[in-house]
């Protein structure tokens, strides 16, 4: 897997000051979308055991409330694969801070079936790791600025623990 950069301190993308990932590679190519350099999945730089050390170091401080992981798309399958392992030592090395995840593909239709267009062997664990999902492509025709954590009026804030109460 390949991301396209890293925000040390970012206050746009969840709750708190947060550390974000952009994960590169994406198929689903919305209209009007605001990172569409990481649609390529060979775009910016490999993500090694050195990020893995460089991001685990940038949550370290308290006044970080925890990492968010968007894109590109953290649900490609080959994104999935190369997520979950570092989710699971984020987890295990954090477990009071928050994990975020933005993903273009719908939930219940995409995400959660065996069946779904996304659904892989990693899937369920993965999403047992993340706290709040926001869901849904980002749609231009329904574009609202004034939505807090999201781009467009289709998508969601998904609550999937109780650790994670959202204003």
């Amino acid at each position: 897997m390949n991301y396209g950069e890293i925000k040390k301190l970012d206050i746009a993308n969840g709750d708190g000051v947060r550390v974000s990932l952009f994960v590169s590679g994406c198929r689903i190519h919305c209209a009007g979308c605001f990172n569409a350099q990481t649609w390529d999945f060979c775009y910016g730089k490999p993500f090694t055991k050195k990020t893995v050390s460089e991001l685990l170091t940038l949550l370290s401080p308290k006044h970080i409330s925890g990492l968010t992981v968007l894109g590109g798309e953290p649900f490609e399958p080959e994104n999935q694969k190369a997520l979950l392992p570092f989710l699971r030592t984020v987890r295990q090395t954090y477990p009071q801070k928050t994990i975020w995840c933005f993903t273009g593909y719908v939930y219940e239709k995409d995400l959660l079936p065996a069946d779904g267009k996304r659904h892989t062997e990693h899937t369920d664990e993965l999403l047992s790791l993340i706290d709040v999902l926001v869901d849904g492509p980002f749609i231009q025709e329904q574009k609202d600025v004034s939505l807090q954590f999201r781009g467009s009026r289709n998508q969601r804030i998904i609550r999937l623990s109780e650790k994670c109460a959202i204003t």
